[in-house]
């Protein structure tokens, strides 16, 4: 498992089990990943987010630029 920081800085979305999808605010956001997916934590506020997400959509957020990776 690989941990980093990125950063939130377009359009990302994830899907909390079968509810709607719901967007992960621009920011900071902790960042890790194993060879099957991603996991996305932030702090909005005084909330704590996760999202879980394939590697594959993981790796498009990044080529797309909505996700920074330093």
């Amino acid at each position: 498992m690989t941990q980093k920081t990125g950063y939130i800085v377009g359009k990302v979305e994830y899907r909390p089990g079968d509810g709607a999808l719901m967007r992960i605010p621009e920011g900071p956001v902790e960042i890790e990943t194993t060879k099957l997916e991603a996991t996305l934590s932030w702090v909005e506020g005084e909330t704590h987010g996760a999202a879980a997400m394939p590697m594959a959509e993981f790796r498009r957020y990044v080529s797309e630029g909505a996700i920074t990776l330093p």
